[in-house]
């Protein structure tokens, strides 16, 4: 068999085709063939990179939480934004429509308890230490003049991947506007302030999208034993 001289090249052909057909038929109703067809690749090539559809999804998350971090260290060595413009910019980015697809597409998973238990570990300390950076940016430069930076970090990546998920504590809109609002508020009291006008509303409309009934994908998740969601702040998947 011929060496493929790009391989990189081939994954990004099967993790884009994958992509769109979980988005369009959800990832239960996808098979390996439905993206093997797509591609116009041999089966062989095709588990060559990836051995299992669960793969291609760990890979799709592990993808979107590199992307974050390397947008969260963009924005640190900006000079044109104070560290809570900052803050707000990621936070923003995690509202985007093809996150909250990928985050639709697992959130069934999340009733499993040892994937619930992983997620748990994951938003205590993995996802409040990415923020934490920015954060102490904010104490530094007065944009974030909390004295909880560590607290901080964590009340943001708990809340918003928990309290604030449809899936834990459904709500209608009014009820998930007032929700964010009482966020902004608490944030706000010990000097995060988070939430502006402009992303109160966005997270309204990001976390409206992941209600059980909105959108084409409701119920089309992976089932327990498959790849973990990622929620607003992305998880790092395992290896």
């Amino acid at each position: 068999m011929a060496r493929n001289p790009h391989p990189e090249q081939t994954e990004r052909r099967i993790l884009d085709a994958a992509r769109r057909l979980f988005a369009e038929k959800g990832y239960e109703k996808t098979s390996v063939q439905d993206i093997i067809s797509t591609t116009g690749l041999s089966k062989g090539a095709v588990y060559h990179h990836f051995r299992s559809k669960e793969a291609i999804l760990d890979r799709l998350n592990d993808d979107e939480w590199g992307a974050s971090l390397n947008l969260r260290d963009e924005l640190r060595r900006r000079h044109d934004l104070n560290a809570l413009e900052k803050l707000r910019a990621l936070i923003s980015s995690t509202l985007d429509a093809e996150h909250l697809r990928l985050v639709r597409l697992q959130t069934p998973l999340l009733s499993d308890p040892a994937s619930f238990t992983s997620n748990m570990r994951f938003w205590s300390d993995g996802l409040p230490e990415s923020l934490r950076p920015l954060i102490e940016e904010g104490v530094r430069d007065g944009s974030i003049p909390t004295a909880y930076p560590a607290e901080a970090s964590q009340l943001i990546a708990l809340l918003c991947n928990y309290w604030l998920m449809p899936c834990f504590y459904p709500a209608a809109r009014e009820d998930m506007a007032r929700r964010i609002r009482c966020l902004a508020s608490m944030l706000g009291s010990i000097g995060v302030p988070l939430f502006d006008e402009a992303l109160m509303a966005r997270a309204v409309d990001g976390l409206m999208e992941l209600a059980p009934g909105a959108g084409e994908l409701e119920a089309a998740g992976p089932r327990a034993g498959e790849p973990r969601p990622e929620g607003l702040g992305a998880e790092k998947p395992e290896a």
